[in-house]
């Protein structure tokens, strides 16, 4: 993409960065000369109808915010599969950068950033556009300090056949809201949410909720409860994490409103009165439902008194009781030995009870070496083993692997503890700092902590810094890592500054000299104009170039002198001088070139005649200096090739009215440029092109072949002969 010009006009400079769905560009405007951001589509999206209709239906929208802290949206097209925005450019760093390099910022800052996220949010809202995916890379913070929000709309460029496709929601997981999380519809208040999160990363240099995977981390945004940034950064104002915990609250009854009640909180926070104000408190769901699970004490008989009736009956009087029967003789000695069989019974089985209480079991003690934490630990448990865990690093054995273990291959009483040792993995170590050296030593250091020179990436850039030196690395300084033949490494190393070949400004008028350069990003020396007369270049036009020729390499921003033509020089003698242009034959057509060379052109063709039957005159302007004199020649087809010369003498004789013989027969005039060559023609007089003319009266003028006699002139206008009335000797009256 690199030097491709987009629309007829946005020509791509370099690469800015990229995302999920697009690639930045910056680029340069080439009909309002400034710098833009071109974000090219995708080429996995270009095919998808409906999503390229999308991306450009809510980039237009976009387009239509107007907000200083919003990025401006310039223009939208395509070029053949290309799909592409244009945008602000913006000179400064991300947020993103900003916490990496400061984190955890000052709370004053935090909120002014914020207080300009949450007014640009507020526009957006009141305009129907929902971002759905603040995060600290889409806020740029320029170098004046004015913060930027961008990517407006994009994310709900995402239609529902890209999410089948990937079978997951398109966004940042770590910035999602719970209901984005969940796949319902997002509003207003997602964007709270998501700010609420980088107001909490600002603060406390970390995000609130982090896991394995990102469906761990969007699961924690669905059921886990934030940890208070307080906790976290005890400088923070009471005030301020009030504001962080009601914007994150899961449920979005209880987050603020509208982003402009949000701005409202965050311009009065860090007022005196409110930083220590108690700290917010929100009614549980749970406590508002009559019908949830309660735990309650049971009912037991005789708790609560009977109450009787004061109609009821008075009971009955006790009726006589039958007479017992005698009881027979054998049952007393049968309930006897009942009871006595009871007794030994029991006893009996007393015994037993207690000896199986007190027999130890034995067991056989597994192996469960080279197995995984969580099956060893299954596998002791069923032979009624206690396994303990001791862990430790190992660079061969996976993470959670058992090493070894205290016991195995013997017999144990059951419930004996059996120690593990299992693999925490390689140990973790810190990206070594291989910045500022020079791309070999960078290897050599890389290779000799065991990192594999083909998994090391080098990536060339026209940089400030002198070539062949690393400026960037991938994994950043002090990263961890545990095996570094397994690590990839990207090493961004300077390939000096850019270099490019020096236009050529010579004959260029001063605005499109200026204009050049602009584009090439050259500067005008301070002076950087200079003014000389000239007899090459008319009068404001560039005759040289300072301190580059053309095609020499030069480097963005090198600073260049200009010397531009004042006009000619006040010594410039120019003429109009009549030449006259004769067939070989009368009545027969040649095409004729006039040449002419002056001290202002050489070897120029002046003028191309064709279908010339008869004598023509023609007038020929040129300029003559003390250095140099002119010279026009006649070559053509059927045409009498001649030439002539006017010198600056007879420059100066014109200009002052005099008029001397010729008759050596060469052709080049004395005077006024009027001569007789030695074939018998006849050269017309020169006028000079000031408009001085001849003195009054007529003036004679003899040759070797014939007598001109030129025509009368009057002070202050130019005299030009007629084309006749010249006679020749030798030759044919014209």
């Amino acid at each position: 993409m690199i030097g491709k010009q987009l629309g007829g006009r946005y020509e791509i400079l370099g690469r800015v960065g990229g995302g999920g769905m697009a690639i930045v560009y910056k680029g340069l405007d080439i009909l309002l000369h400034r710098h833009v951001a071109v974000k090219v589509l995708r080429q996995q999206y270009v095919h998808d109808e409906e999503f390229i209709q999308r991306f450009r239906r809510e980039a237009q929208a976009a387009a239509s915010l107007s907000h200083p802290n919003v990025v401006s949206i310039y223009d939208v097209g395509q070029e053949e599969e290309i799909h592409y925005i244009v945008m602000e450019y913006i000179e400064g760093t991300t947020l993103n950068e900003l916490i990496k390099e400061k984190a955890p910022l000052q709370v004053e800052e935090a909120v002014h950033i914020a207080g300009q996220i949450c007014d640009a949010l507020d526009h957006a809202h009141h305009n129907q556009i929902i971002h759905r995916d603040i995060k600290p890379h889409n806020i740029l913070i320029g170098k004046n300090g004015r913060v930027k929000v961008t990517d407006f709309g994009i994310a709900r460029a995402v239609t529902s056949s890209t999410i089948t496709q990937t079978g997951s929601v398109v966004g940042s997981v770590h910035y999602f809201s719970p209901e984005h999380a969940k796949g319902t519809p997002t509003g207003e208040q997602s964007d709270l949410y998501s700010l609420g999160i980088v107001m909490y990363q600002m603060l406390t240099g970390r995000l609130p909720f982090l896991g394995e995977s990102p469906i761990s981390v969007a699961l924690k945004h669905l059921q886990e409860d934030v940890e208070e940034p307080r906790k976290v950064n005890p400088l923070i104002p009471q005030s301020v994490e009030n504001i962080i915990l009601r914007a994150m609250r899961k449920s979005t009854s209880e987050r603020y409103r509208s982003a402009k009640d949000m701005l409202s909180d965050l311009e009065s926070c860090l007022l005196p009165h409110r930083r220590n104000e108690p700290k917010v408190n929100f009614l549980d769901d749970d406590e508002l439902d009559e019908e949830k699970t309660r735990v309650m004490p049971a009912l037991r008989p005789g708790q609560y008194a009977v109450v009787e009736d004061d109609d009821d009956p008075q009971p009955r009087a006790k009726e006589t009781a039958p007479p017992e029967e005698k009881k027979k003789g054998w049952v007393k000695p049968l309930v006897w030995f009942v009871v006595l069989m009871a007794l030994v019974g029991g006893m009996w089985y007393a015994v037993q009870y207690v000896q199986q209480t007190l027999a130890v079991q034995r067991v056989d003690i597994p192996n469960v070496v080279d197995k995984p934490l969580a099956e060893a630990e299954k596998i002791l448990r069923d032979n009624k083993l206690v396994p303990e865990v001791e862990r430790q690093n190992d660079e061969v054995k996976p993470k959670d692997i058992v090493i070894r273990q205290s016991q195995s291959n013997m017999q144990v009483n059951a419930g004996t503890t059996i120690k593990l040792v299992v693999s925490d993995g390689p140990e973790s170590k810190k990206m070594p700092d291989v910045t500022k050296l020079k791309l070999a030593d960078a290897k050599t250091k890389l290779t000799s902590l065991g990192f594999k020179s083909e998994n090391i990436k080098i990536v060339q850039q026209f940089l400030e810094a002198e070539p062949e030196t690393v400026t960037s690395q991938k994994p950043a300084v002090n990263e961890e890592y545990t095996l570094p033949g397994d690590v990839k490494v990207e090493l961004t190393v300077s390939k000096g500054r850019e270099t490019f070949k020096m236009p050529n400004l010579v004959g260029k008028t001063e605005n499109e000299a200026k204009s050049i350069l602009s584009e090439k990003n050259l500067k005008l020396s301070k002076d950087g104009i200079v003014r000389q007369p000239s007899y090459k270049q008319s009068k404001g036009r560039v005759t040289k170039q300072f301190p580059f020729e053309p095609d020499d390499d030069v480097t963005p921003g090198t600073e260049i002198t200009l010397t531009v033509s004042s006009g000619l020089p006040p010594e410039a003698g120019q003429m109009t001088v009549p030449v006259q242009i004769k067939p070989t034959k009368e009545g027969q057509a040649g095409t004729a070139k006039v040449i002419l060379s002056d001290a202002a052109v050489e070897n120029s063709e002046y003028q191309k005649l064709t279908n010339v039957t008869k004598t023509e005159t023609l007038e020929v302007k040129l300029v003559v200096s003390p250095d140099k004199d002119a010279t026009i020649q006649i070559r053509g087809d059927n045409i009498q090739n001649d030439s002539m010369t006017i010198t600056y003498k007879d420059y100066q004789d014109q200009k002052g009215g005099k008029t001397q013989s010729q008759s050596n027969g060469t052709g080049t005039p004395s005077n006024a440029g009027t001569g007789t060559n030695g074939g018998g023609k006849t050269e017309p007089p020169a006028t000079p092109a000031s408009g001085t003319g001849a003195e009054s009266g007529k003036q004679t003028q003899q040759g070797s072949g014939g007598t001109t006699t030129p025509p009368t002139g009057q002070n202050g206008g130019a005299a030009t002969p007629p084309a006749g009335n010249t006679t020749g000797t030798g030759g044919k009256n014209p």
